[in-house]
Parts: structure tokens; C-alpha cells; sequence
């Protein structure tokens, strides 16, 4: 068990595990929550959207409704997860109608390398989108040998993308961190990634939980990652609304310029309440300064 995981235990020894990852005690991280007199760096507001896997229940009753109330809160993007029975052409309209932006949708492995990458192009080009993103890798690939065949399935279905103005974007877990046979597997994705053809949404909350580092990423790996999943970490590990748990924001996107972070998209996965989760969280990252 790595130090970062030792880390979710919540014991007073485990604050010292977690700073090292940009991770803090709620007492910590609250410092950083709310210390502006250094930091004078915004992210813009059209930057702040909302990964739409988190309001997947009223998603399903009232999509339109449920995109109305995200703009009111002030988001202006979203990512497309799980289209609820509506066509991309039908989420789009009703995007437009509540002045909100898909940048990205997320699309299956087994269809970005397979015969169905050219209609999830043309969905997500539908939807408005830059981005199609792999949410992850069938489990018989978690291994060396299986993240190289991704990369080098990733460059060709990169190819294709491009030549409709898209990228390819591979979302982690915290498995994907994993160092295996002496290698590691996310370290794999991107050094045998083409940077032209193949970026990457990094989920913070997972690549915290897997023992990585975004800040170190951001700096190692250059405009690698032009999206963020924004997700909190409670005290014992699970989830929490972003600003209300141990993450330390301000020190991970201390480097998110060279990281090349464009969007911000928030994600619970398990909110209580979404609607109270997403106000939340857009709150705190609209006010924060880093």
C-alpha cells in the first residue's frame, strides 16, 4: 500500500502523506480554501462546467430541466456522459436553449477502436464538442502489454479525429496509476501517445487515490491535458463536493497553465443531492484564486 493510500485512513499520521500529493487535513485544506492574499490567478468562468455523469438521476426524468438549473447556478460547459434516450442532436437543442456548451462526450473503448469511432465523431462535432474521451479500459487490458495496445489504438483512432478538428482524450481511474511489472501503466499512455493526436482528461481525485501527482504531471507532461475532472476527496477517502474535502486545488492547478488545462469540469459521483453538490462546487471554484 502506497503512502497516498496509507492517506485515506483519516489518522492525524496520515496528514503528512497526503500533503505530499496535494492532499491536506480538512483543517489544512481549509487554509487553502480560503487564503487570497498570494494568490491572484482565476479560472475563467468559461472554464467551470460540469461533467454530466454527476446529475445522471435528474437526467432522467428532466434533461432539459436539469441543464437549466446548471446554467442558472453559472456553469457554461458540460461533458456528455450517458445521452438518457436523446440523440445528440436533441441534447444540442437543448443546450442552445439554456446557453450551455458540451466540450466533450464519453465514448466506450470498444467503439473510439472500432467500427463506430465515425459516428461518435460525428455526435460529438454534433454536440458542439472538441473531445472524445475514453472513460476507461476494458479490465483484461490492465497491463502493460494491454495500455501499449491502447496507445498505439489510440494514435489511429487520433488520426481519424483529426481529420474532423477532434481529439482523442483518455479519462484515468486510480488503477490506471499503477506501477506493473516494474512499469507504469498510465506512464505508458503517455509516452506512447502522439501529443498531436491524444490528450488526456485527468480525473484529479483518481490520480490522487492511484498515488500520482497532477501537479508533477502538469510540468512533466506539457499540454497534455486540456480537461480536468474536478473531484474532492472526503477525510476517509470517498467523495465530496469540490472545496469541502482534503484536496489541495490551489497547490495541483499551481501548474495547470503548462499542463495545458482548458476546462474544469466538476464530477461527484455519488452527491446526496446534485443540485446541492453542483452549487456547491461551482462556488468554490468560481471564488477561487491560486
Amino acid at each position: 500500500m502506497n503512502g497516498t493510500r496509507r492517506a485515506f485512513l483519516g489518522t492525524a499520521g496520515a496528514a503528512v502523506g497526503l500533503a505530499a500529493l496535494g492532499v491536506s487535513s480538512p483543517a489544512a485544506a481549509a487554509g487553502h480554501h480560503t487564503d487570497t492574499g498570494r494568490r491572484r490567478r482565476r479560472i475563467p468562468t468559461s472554464g467551470i462546467g460540469m461533467h454530466l455523469y454527476t446529475m445522471r438521476t435528474p437526467l432522467a426524468t428532466d434533461f432539459r430541466g436539469t441543464l437549466e438549473r446548471l446554467a442558472e447556478i453559472g456553469y457554461a460547459t458540460v461533458g456528455v456522459s450517458g445521452r438518457h434516450g436523446h440523440s445528440a442532436a436533441e441534447i444540442r437543442r437543448m443546450l442552445d436553449a439554456t446557453r450551455l456548451k458540451a466540450v466533450l462526450e464519453h465514448v466506450a473503448y470498444t467503439t473510439v477502436t472500432g467500427s463506430g469511432l465515425p459516428q461518435a465523431i460525428e455526435d460529438v462535432r454534433t454536440l458542439g464538442g472538441s473531445w472524445v474521451v475514453v472513460p476507461s479500459l476494458p479490465a483484461g487490458m490492465h497491463s502493460p502489454a494491454g495500455y501499449r495496445e491502447a496507445a498505439r489504438q489510440f494514435n489511429a483512432a487520433g488520426r481519424i479525429a483529426r481529420e474532423s478538428g477532434l481529439k482523442v482524450l483518455f479519462h484515468n481511474h486510480d488503477g490506471d496509476h499503477e506501477v506493473v511489472d516494474g512499469e507504469s501503466l498510465y506512464g505508458i499512455l503517455l509516452k506512447e501517445t502522439d501529443p498531436e493526436l491524444v490528450g488526456f482528461e485527468l480525473d484529479v481525485y483518481w490520480a490522487a487515490k492511484g498515488g500520482d501527482d497532477p501537479r508533477r504531471l502538469f510540468v512533466t507532461d506539457r499540454r497534455r491535458f486540456p480537461a480536468l475532472h474536478v473531484k474532492d476527496m472526503a477525510p476517509n477517502g470517498g467523495f465530496e463536493d469540490v472545496g469541502s474535502g482534503v484536496l489541495d486545488f490551489p497547490a495541483m492547478f499551481d501548474t495547470a497553465r503548462s499542463g495545458g488545462v482548458r476546462q474544469w469540469l466538476v464530477e461527484h459521483d455519488a452527491p446526496a443531492d446534485p443540485f446541492a453538490s453542483a452549487l456547491n462546487s461551482y462556488r468554490y471554484l468560481s471564488a477561487l484564486r491560486y
